[in-house]
């Protein structure tokens, strides 16, 4: 898997992802979720670099000019609901793209810190030979990410898949790069050493659905 992340050098993300994480700005949902869109916005266009691309003749109205545009065959899948201001991110740039939707949680039995992942929702168009984005803004333990690829089998088979989260952990990473296509890619802005007990990375940021839309029952 080829990992992309965007900390190794600085950059105005450092000033997006610094506010997500600081614990007085986080009660702001407003310009909580307006970061992640803005993450989003900049993991995207770090990502076109990688788009396969067509030259294009324009028409001005003081002459002819030509440049090369990306192919849209992009379909873009957020994971329900901490992924939305993500994937608004990512449509910014990216406004011609199909989108997907699935909800993917994690099932506690007993309270213990012991999970399953269950997915009981997902929309999709037809992926044979797009490129999809997967939009998951914490790649903590992964587990979520390879429940969705498992889920998205029946929608058809993409020609590449690009991975996009704001935050990842290293044992998440390895452990999609174990699940994943070898045509995987992983754009991050920041990746965090360790997960706690119950697989949150440390030092993290908190729940990011939670912080962008209230909590939950």
């Amino acid at each position: 898997m080829n990992v992309i992340n965007l900390d190794q050098s600085n950059s105005i993300v450092n000033a997006f992802v610094s506010q997500i994480r600081d614990i007085e700005i986080q009660k702001d949902p407003l310009r909580f979720r307006r970061n992640i869109e803005r993450i989003g916005e900049v993991l995207g266009y770090e990502l076109s670099k990688s788009l396969p691309y067509y030259p294009c003749d324009i028409q001005t109205p003081l002459g002819n000019t030509s440049t090369y545009l990306p192919e849209e065959s992009i379909v873009i899948c957020s994971v329900l609901r901490a992924g939305i201001p993500l994937h608004n991110g990512l449509l910014n740039y990216f406004d011609n793209s199909g989108s997907a939707f699935i909800s993917a949680y994690r099932s506690h039995n007993d309270g213990s810190d012991d999970f399953e992942i269950v997915v009981e929702y997902f929309a999709s168009p037809n992926l044979d030979g797009k490129i999809l984005i997967l939009a998951d803004p914490m790649l903590a333990t992964g587990q979520s990410l390879v429940a969705v690829l498992k889920a998205l089998e029946k929608y058809g088979t993409p020609q590449k898949i690009h991975i996009v989260s704001v935050i990842a952990s290293k044992a998440g990473i390895e452990y999609i790069s174990n699940h994943f296509p070898d045509h995987t890619s992983l754009y991050t802005a920041a990746i965090d050493e360790t997960l706690n007990a119950k697989g949150y990375i440390i030092p993290g940021l908190g729940d990011a659905g939670d912080l962008a839309f209230g909590s939950k029952l």
